[in-house]
């Protein structure tokens, strides 16, 4: 070895495949991952399989084991498929969301779901071009009205209730988030809340004008959430980055998807202080899983996204050129899986996209 060459740390990355669509999509960025190694020295990654998932639960009693909690503390980044079944539940009827519960565990607060369109005909609006559609919804991920899914419900109750969780230490850390993304970005903070009726988000805004004056470069509005839903439809180009709570995230990032050509196209990340996880927005779509015509390029996105997060230069580079690749092969309309009204499956997508890098 050059003795003035600096040795190449290898990353370690937990691969949680899950179920369903998952291995699907999985083993496809992994293809894209692995091909990405083999021609850029600098890139070393190591990958290790974690078994999570209602496939678990029924195999061990538990989709989430210790030993996995243990692989992804102490991996470098975490790749996710896609988790749970509609069929495989709880004793009390709750379907297993493991991957909620790694968020809380690791208090993966920043949810990140990137919206953008790489071709005017994957839009259902009219007159929008390639491009023009480019923002994120940033989500906070472990609080909100999600906070109140462990309670406990009495049988047959004739009322039940749910709380929205906002605390001053996780409104902050996100809204911080919200506008350093906006600084590398178009510098445009949008608050989406529901603060005419929800106390709650009253809070919720003080809190975000608080972290708002600390920032004066970066220009801010405020929207309601159901506007916010008028407006995504009306003009998605005039947004850059909004922030949100956990529940109201969760149904304005899946409207945005469909912006862009729905689930198949919609990465995300979910950051926390030490522990990063990237997955696709869909689930596991157990209506195709096992056909081979899952489309793979939200959970390719969402592994560039985790090689941005990693940071090194290899990484940079080499998330880069996935992108560029993707972009490539998306300006070919007739590359599309079904999901885009397309024919290739999964695999041959995938061919596409390796020839393009």
């Amino acid at each position: 070895m050059d003795q003035g060459r600096t040795a190449v740390r290898t990353l370690n990355i937990a691969v949680l495949a899950g179920d369903g669509i998952g291995p699907e999509v999985m083993a496809a960025a992994l293809r894209v991952l692995n091909h990405l190694q083999a021609r850029e020295t600098d890139l070393r990654l190591n990958f290790q399989a974690v078994s999570v998932g209602a496939e678990e639960y029924l195999r061990s009693g538990t989709p989430l084991p210790e030993s996995a909690l243990r692989a992804c503390a102490t991996a470098d980044a975490i790749l996710l498929g896609a988790m749970g079944l509609p069929h495989v539940r709880w004793p009390n009827g709750r379907e297993l969301t493991p991957q909620i519960d790694l968020r809380e565990h690791f208090q993966l607060f920043r949810g990140e779901r990137p919206v953008f369109l790489y071709h005017a005909a994957d839009c259902p609006l009219k007159q929008i071009s390639a491009g023009e559609i480019d923002f994120i919804v940033l989500r906070e991920s472990t609080e909100g009205l999600f906070a109140a899914r462990h309670q406990t419900v009495v049988p047959d109750a004739d009322i039940v209730e749910d709380v929205l969780r906002v605390t001053r230490s996780g409104s902050e850390r996100l809204f911080h988030a919200a506008f350093e993304l906006a600084r590398k970005r178009r510098r445009l903070v949008t608050l989406v809340d529901k603060a005419n009726v929800l106390p709650s988000m009253v809070r919720f805004r003080e809190l975000f004008d608080e972290v708002a004056r600390q920032y004066p470069d970066i220009a801010t509005e405020r929207i309601y959430v159901d506007a916010a839903a008028l407006f995504l439809i009306r003009r998605p180009q005039s947004f850059d980055v909004l922030v949100t709570e956990n529940m109201f995230g969760d149904i304005l990032s899946d409207l945005a998807a469909a912006l862009v050509g729905g689930m198949g196209m919609a990465p995300s990340a979910d950051i926390g202080p030490d522990v990063a996880v990237f997955q696709p927005c869909h689930g596991t779509a157990p209506d195709i899983a096992g056909r081979g015509i899952a489309n793979p390029i939200a959970m390719i996105l969402s592994a560039a996204m985790m090689l941005e997060w990693l940071g090194t230069e290899s990484c940079q580079r080499a998330a880069a050129q996935i992108r560029q690749a993707i972009t490539r092969v998306l300006s070919d309309p007739a590359s599309r899986t079904p999901d885009l009204g397309g024919t290739l499956s999964t695999a041959e997508i995938t061919e596409i996209i390796l020839h393009a890098l």
